[in-house]
Formats: C-alpha cells, sequence, structure tokens
C-alpha cells in the first residue's frame, strides 16, 4: 500500500502538482482514529440489551488506565456517559477545526483507505480477528484507522484505484477534501483517472 502511495505521489510531482509529506495542520491519525472508534461505539450503544451492556460497563472499568489500544478504546465508548460524550464532541470540534486550517493549504489529501488490500472474508467474532500487515498480527478493527479522519470530521473522501498488489488485487488511495466539496475529491479521482489510467480488473484465476 505504501509503495502504490509513493509511485502516485512521484507520478503526481512528475505532472506539476504540488506535494508535502507533512503539514502542521494534519491532524494526528492515532487522535482521530481514537475519537472515531470512541464515538461510534457510543452511538452504538444505545441499542445494546442490559445484560450486554453491563459486562461492558464492568469490563471497562477493569481496563488499566493507559489502555489506548482500540479495542480498550472501543470498550470505554460503548459505555460512554453524557459527560463523555460531551468532551468527545468538543475534540470533534477541535478536529475540524484543524481540517479547516490545513484545506486553507491543499485541495486534497492522500491516503490508504485501508492499510491491506483486500482479505479472505473471516465471519468469526470479531475481537479476536487478526491481519498480517507487514508481517504483524494485527486486531481486525485497526482496519478502521485510514477511514477515520475523514469520517469523525464529516469530510468527504473519494477512493480511486492506483494500482495492484503483488497478488494482483487492486489498491486504492482515499481522497480527502475540504468540507462539503464532494466535487473536489471526484473531480481529482478524473484527474488520476485521465493521467494515469483508471481500474484494470484483476487477473482471472
Amino acid at each position: 500500500m505504501q509503495a502504490a502511495l509513493d509511485r502516485l505521489a512521484d507520478r503526481l510531482g512528475k505532472a506539476g502538482a504540488s506535494l508535502a509529506r507533512a503539514s502542521p495542520p494534519l491532524p494526528d491519525l492515532a487522535q482521530a482514529a481514537r475519537l472515531h472508534v470512541e464515538m461510534l461505539t457510543a452511538g452504538r450503544s444505545a441499542d445494546l440489551p442490559a445484560d450486554v451492556y453491563q459486562r461492558r460497563a464492568e469490563a471497562a472499568e477493569a481496563l488499566p488506565a493507559d489502555a489506548v489500544d482500540l479495542g480498550a478504546v472501543a470498550l470505554r465508548g460503548s459505555t460512554l456517559t453524557h459527560r463523555g460524550w460531551i468532551w468527545a464532541s468538543r475534540h470533534q470540534a477541535d478536529l475540524r477545526q484543524r481540517c479547516r486550517e490545513l484545506f486553507k493549504s491543499f485541495d486534497v489529501v492522500l491516503c490508504p483507505p485501508m492499510p491491506t488490500p483486500a482479505f479472505p472474508h473471516d465471519h468469526s467474532n470479531q475481537d479476536a480477528r487478526r491481519l498480517d500487515i507487514d508481517g504483524k498480527r494485527v486486531p481486525y478493527l485497526d482496519q478502521i484507522v485510514w477511514a477515520s479522519m475523514a469520517t469523525v470530521a464529516g469530510l468527504p473522501a473519494t477512493v480511486a484505484p492506483i494500482g495492484h498488489s503483488e497478488d494482483d488485487l487492486p489498491i486504492g488511495v482515499q481522497i480527502i477534501g475540504p468540507y462539503l466539496e464532494d466535487r473536489t475529491t471526484i473531480a481529482f479521482a478524473g484527474l488520476i483517472e485521465r493521467e494515469f489510467g483508471g481500474f484494470v480488473a484483476p487477473s482471472a484465476r
């Protein structure tokens, strides 16, 4: 995934686009992911059966104070108090403001939509699932990280094909744009297709 994004960046640079690999206003991805998971699970918790909610509340209370992995964040989020939701909303507002500052200087942000190409269907318990990323087994929930900034900040995002993996699986780029500028991200995807080619189906197996 990283190599495909690097190739795209090189192509864009040669085509005359102005690029930056980092920017001070760029939100911290880890913080955005934790906020996204916290608010997502909090929103879903209203429909939990009472006994399930109680078990999660007890499990969240037993977590170490310094546990900040996404699994722990999800557990705490599923029993988030109203006071906690207010604080999360304030952090969300801060994130949106950082994004507004960022897009004063940039048209779009490019990043992976997911940390891996497609993987085999797995219907086992989601909490127990693991995926291989660069030789390391990571929790399935970590797949949500790259979608977090656009989702929790309410930004438009478009995914465009940019290549294939070593296993001939499609790889895409996530194009994130300013608030309400959906046409910007769609237009940028169209420019990528025009300049570098569009979707090419994987070979039949």
